[in-house]
């Protein structure tokens, strides 16, 4: 399995006085030194964190792959077309959102800018992912309208409150991986993962990507983006053995 670490967060500390420390960058070269198998990161159209020259710079430096997560605005696309990262994902965006809520909308409207920005992609040759909610009709719609894979949003079991609860998310997570992996998707998940709830989603068979960001750089405040980032990947490899 592989594990992409999403480096927003150090973005947003930066962000928080202006100023140019600490660097996604850097934290990201520190990432793979620590074992990520690739980077994420989301450009927002009001550049909340991630800024256009994090993006530049993180193309031309990392080494594993880049994952940029992105809206499907115009701008934004076009930007990523030019950058060409090894991996997209179309996310939901709006701005009044501390962090994104939901998977995408794939239908009416919702569903023809998806599949519109799905094929520019594709004419590119640039690998798609659509991040969904954990549902059928989400995942039917991302196979039909293109998409090599889906993200499986993961929020609905990271915040389930009792033990039944997170059993009912896991297995709804875990149906969709099988529906998406009929479907002929690649399926990844992320968002509210932790060192504390990783362990269940890492072992979903046929679960071959999972997206960490805010744990990881929380933990790394404490110890290090390196032991932070190696931590987490053994608990995954840990998960995924059984």
């Amino acid at each position: 399995m592989r594990l992409y670490i999403n480096v927003d967060h150090v973005a947003t500390v930066r962000q928080a006085r202006r100023t140019d420390e600490p660097d996604p960058v850097r934290a990201a070269v520190l990432a793979e030194l620590g074992g990520a198998d690739g980077i994420t990161v989301h450009l927002r159209e009001d550049r909340r964190h991630i800024q256009d020259r994090d993006v530049d710079l993180l193309m031309r430096t990392v080494r594993t792959g880049v994952n940029l997560e992105l809206a499907t605005a115009g701008e934004i696309v076009d930007l990523a077309l030019a950058w060409r990262p090894a991996q997209v994902t179309l996310v939901p965006e709006r701005r009044e959102e501390i962090t994104t809520e939901g998977g995408l909308d794939l239908s009416g409207r919702g569903r023809e800018r998806a599949a519109a920005t799905v094929a520019r992609f594709r004419e590119a040759g640039i690998r798609t992912s659509l991040f969904v909610d954990p549902e059928p009709a989400a995942l039917r719609a991302s196979a039909e309208i293109g998409a090599v894979a889906v993200e499986l949003h993961t929020g609905e079991y990271a915040n389930a409150r009792t033990p039944e609860d997170r059993r009912v998310e896991v297995e709804r997570l875990r149906a969709a991986a099988t529906l998406g992996r009929d479907l002929g998707l690649a399926v990844h998940a992320g968002h509210g993962l932790t060192y504390e709830n990783v362990g269940p989603v890492a072992a979903i068979p046929g679960c071959e990507e999972l997206n960490i960001g805010h744990s990881v750089v929380s933990r790394a405040v404490l110890v290090g983006i390196e032991r932070a980032v190696r931590e987490m990947k053994d608990l995954v490899l840990r998960a995924r053995r059984g």
